[in-house]
């Protein structure tokens, strides 16, 4: 409860609890004032124990001891029969008065404020109201008893409008306390619901928190295998094609041969060492500087067809564009890999690949006559992205594509690169 509803509260408890005392204390000195309305010291003395009766009345109910209301801790009665016995003698003893002085219906007027508290049940607690106006109507009629046809037109008349008031005030009440139940239950409602919000927040601070730490991680690991596949993709190979070249050399007595294959191994050389800068620094492979993807293809299937004695060929079918560096990157090493492995294995006499332009997407198709392999049992793509055909297909769903693999033993490999086609942002 708000401060203000506290201090209301506390303001209608006293009334309560203070009232019936204050409004019994001036009916009698009202009462005492107008003497001359009583009949004689019979009345008098009748009043005066009445009135006596009636304090004792109040000072017996008040020591009992007072429920706290379930939901806001007010100190009030509740609705019980010992309530309505006390309502009851209260009522008896306001009527008895004022038919002895008008003046006391001052008194009997406290049975309108705690009549819901007192009297349990909705069609009592109206028989009680009631009852306290048939009270104040004979003291607004000129007192009781009646004494002819005119008061006691005058009495009905203002019994009507007495239980009218009550009624509609009774109701506009009743509709004030739904309205502050329901005001109360919505601050609960909103407490409850802003608690769990803040716990729900709260929650969510960890969670972010949580989700970046694994961002991070996640982060770091991808930058791990990116860098063990760059150096893979251009060490390794580089140094397998500088073994072959100085083997060459080795073997061979013709010094003209053997020059030859030295400079080859020097140009892997330096071309490994350029790569593998360029992949600690992130930066698209050193092909791709001045030439298009197709351009870089073709210059790389010579190559590779020019190290190895292979026939290889390399062929552009639809119309090619310009594409994004992460696309032609990834293109090109995924085709640089798979040269590399028919190299190691294939013993291959034939290699052709297609880079195909095809509306969305492009495929790269590398195709062999070489001995095959079964697809099916080669090892599982470890966690760590591995290389070769696992590196590949990495490569592939890293920008969103895929790869397809179809080989058999003795009939050749076929490999396609599906990724999407993602223009060259100017």
């Amino acid at each position: 409860m708000a401060a203000k509803d506290t201090q209301l509260e506390k303001r209608w408890e006293q009334f309560h609890r203070w009232g019936p005392y204050g409004m019994l204390g001036i009916a009698t000195l009202i009462a005492t004032a107008t003497q001359d309305i009583m009949a004689g010291p019979a009345e008098r003395y009748a009043a005066a124990a009445l009135v006596g009766a009636a304090l004792a009345l109040h000072l017996v109910h008040d020591r009992r001891p007072h429920r706290p209301a379930p939901t806001d801790g007010r100190r009030r009665r509740t609705p019980s029969r010992a309530g309505t016995v006390f309502y009851a003698v209260r009522w008896a003893l306001a009527f008895a008065l004022t038919w002895l002085n008008p003046f006391f219906a001052l008194y009997a007027v406290t049975g309108y404020f705690d009549a819901d508290e007192l009297i349990p049940g909705r069609y009592r607690h109206r028989i009680g109201l009631f009852a306290t106006s048939v009270t104040l109507a004979g003291s607004q009629s000129g007192g009781l008893p009646l004494k002819n046809a005119s008061q006691a037109g005058v009495f009905v008349g203002m019994l009507v409008v007495n239980n009218v008031l009550w009624m509609v005030v009774g109701h506009l009440t009743h509709q004030e306390e739904e309205r502050s139940r329901a005001r109360a239950d919505t601050i609960v409602e909103l407490e409850r619901t802003n608690t769990a919000l803040q716990q729900a927040l709260d929650e969510n601070a960890a969670l972010h928190a949580q989700l970046l730490v694994q961002a991070r991680e996640a982060g770091v690991a991808d930058e791990r295998r990116r860098l063990a596949a760059e150096i893979h993709d251009t060490l390794a190979q580089g140094l397998t094609g500088i073994i072959a070249q100085l083997q060459v050399v080795v073997n061979t007595p013709d010094a003209r041969l053997a020059r030859e294959h030295t400079v080859r191994a020097m140009d892997l050389a330096r071309h490994s060492l350029g790569e593998a800068r360029r992949s600690v620094h992130n930066l698209a492979p050193a092909a791709l500087d001045r030439d298009t993807l197709a351009e870089a293809l073709k210059k790389t299937v010579a190559a590779w067809g020019e190290r190895t004695a292979v026939r290889a060929d390399f062929t552009v079918t639809g119309t090619a564009e310009p594409l994004h560096g992460e696309v032609s990157a990834t293109l090109l090493r995924i085709a640089e890999e798979a040269l590399a492995n028919t190299a190691r294995h294939a013993d291959a006499t034939r290699v052709g690949v297609t880079l195909s332009f095809m509306g969305d997407e492009v495929v790269l198709d590398i195709r062999d006559d070489g001995r095959g392999f079964d697809p099916l049992s080669l090892p599982e793509r470890s966690s760590a992205g591995g290389f070769g055909l696992g590196g590949m297909r990495a490569r592939a769903e890293r920008i969103a594509g895929s790869l397809a693999v179809e080989s058999e033993r003795g009939h050749g490999t076929a490999l396609s690169a599906r990724v999407p086609l993602v223009r060259h942002d100017r």
